[in-house]
């Protein structure tokens, strides 16, 4: 099922500067991110962006959970 989530996430570079997005709108999914991050739920979020749906949070946690399994880490 992550993969099938992960089509909603795209990189265009004419929108928010390339930065990984949801389905081409101009919702960043570090937005998302730091919104859960927070405290925020998946109601109140879509509550406050009507145009997301349930699918795109969890296309959001896929993403950054994918993320997590490549690359090198530095400490924050």
């Amino acid at each position: 099922m992550k993969n099938h989530l992960l089509d909603r996430i795209t990189v265009n570079p004419d929108i928010c500067h390339g930065k990984p997005t949801i389905r081409n709108k101009r919702y960043t999914v570090d937005l998302i991110l730091d919104l859960l991050s927070a405290g925020s739920s998946h109601k109140e979020i879509i509550d406050d962006y009507p145009k997301l749906e349930e699918k795109d949070i969890l296309a959001c946690l896929a993403y950054a959970s994918k993320l997590t399994k490549h690359g090198n880490f530095i400490k924050l």
